[in-house]
């Protein structure tokens, strides 16, 4: 009976190892192969920006991980993600962003299974941030950024680094767009500062857009309360802001070129309850939500404030060279 009982046991650990993911080899970010962007030279860049892709590997149930990094379809669409956002960092400052194993928008969705997924990705942001830091900060002021599951990375960047002398010596801000920072993030991590207004540095910016009428997302899901700041008005309350204060709604495609802006196209205020970033002046029926339900404007929340948010990052690159 022992002797069966071990058998069973040994199929059993058998079977779990089994089953575990596979985990990816951390890119050796060393060679430039790894990178989408590394812009090296610093004529006319007074700042630098380590900028993080979103999902853009889908995966299907059990695939959790983009595996396969030298994939030239999912290589293309992580460079053309990143260039639909890059034009608001770039004007002055060097850009970086770094390939990565990245989850699968199904990791999303699959609950605790797939938390491998993300330390695997968010392993590898690190450690090419790491790079970053070592081989060519060199003490410049650093933007971070990033969008949906690179502003989770980003985010956690900061939470990692800090109060650190050497991050705290040249953070100027992170754009953390499209993620939360809850009030139980904010108490886990006390050197993490939320923005407060325009041009405060060594803070992170953040906020989730949805129409009105939406109680719940997988951004921000149901009795979670999140961080915001509005991005037309850079305040924090519920102080709402008028369409005529959006300087320009900007729509990109995969090389980064503006296909259209639309100034005042939609104002905005911050839900109280929720911290939900909720944009006026727009139909769900025009900007489908596509991978998420329609009201959930998670896919424009760049495009609609593109040229707000294009001027705030200049303006806080400037208020931290004044003082620095």
């Amino acid at each position: 009976m022992i002797h069966h009982a071990l058998r069973r046991l040994t199929l059993l650990l058998a079977l779990c190892l089994f089953s575990l993911p596979v985990l990816a080899e951390t890119p050796d970010y060393a060679d430039a192969a790894n990178w989408a962007y590394a812009e090296t030279d610093v004529t006319g860049k007074d700042a630098d920006v380590f900028f993080v892709d979103p999902t853009v590997f889908l995966g299907s149930e059990g695939v959790y991980l983009w595996e396969d990094l030298n994939d030239e379809k999912t290589r293309a669409s992580f460079v053309g993600a990143i260039n639909m956002e890059k034009g608001i960092y770039d004007d002055n400052a060097r850009f970086f962003s770094p390939f990565y194993h990245q989850a699968s928008f199904q990791a999303y969705l699959a609950g605790d299974v797939a938390a491998p997924a993300f330390e695997t990705a968010y392993a590898e942001v690190k450690a090419a941030f790491d790079y970053y830091m070592a081989h060519e900060n060199n003490g410049r002021p650093l933007v971070l950024a990033g969008f949906s599951q690179g502003a989770q990375h980003v985010l956690h960047l900061v939470e990692d680094y800090a109060g650190t002398e050497a991050f705290d010596a040249v953070f100027v801000a992170c754009y953390a767009i499209g993620w939360r920072f809850t009030e139980e993030d904010a108490a886990a991590h006390p050197n993490v500062r939320f923005t407060e207004g325009e041009t405060d540095t060594g803070t992170v910016i953040a906020f989730n857009s949805e129409a009105p009428e939406i109680a719940e997302s997988l951004l921000i899901p149901a009795g979670v309360k999140t961080y915001a700041v509005n991005p037309l008005n850079w305040r924090t309350d519920g102080t709402p802001a008028d369409r005529s204060e959006n300087p320009g709604a900007c729509f990109t495609n995969y090389s980064g070129e503006i296909k259209t802006e639309i100034p005042q196209l939609t104002g905005c205020y911050i839900d109280p309850v929720r911290g939900a970033l909720k944009v006026t002046d727009v139909s769900p029926a025009d900007y489908p939500g596509a991978l998420f339900p329609d009201g959930v404007y998670h896919l424009y929340d760049y495009q609609f404030f593109y040229r707000s948010l294009e001027q705030n990052v200049q303006k806080r690159i400037a208020a931290f060279l004044a003082k620095n």
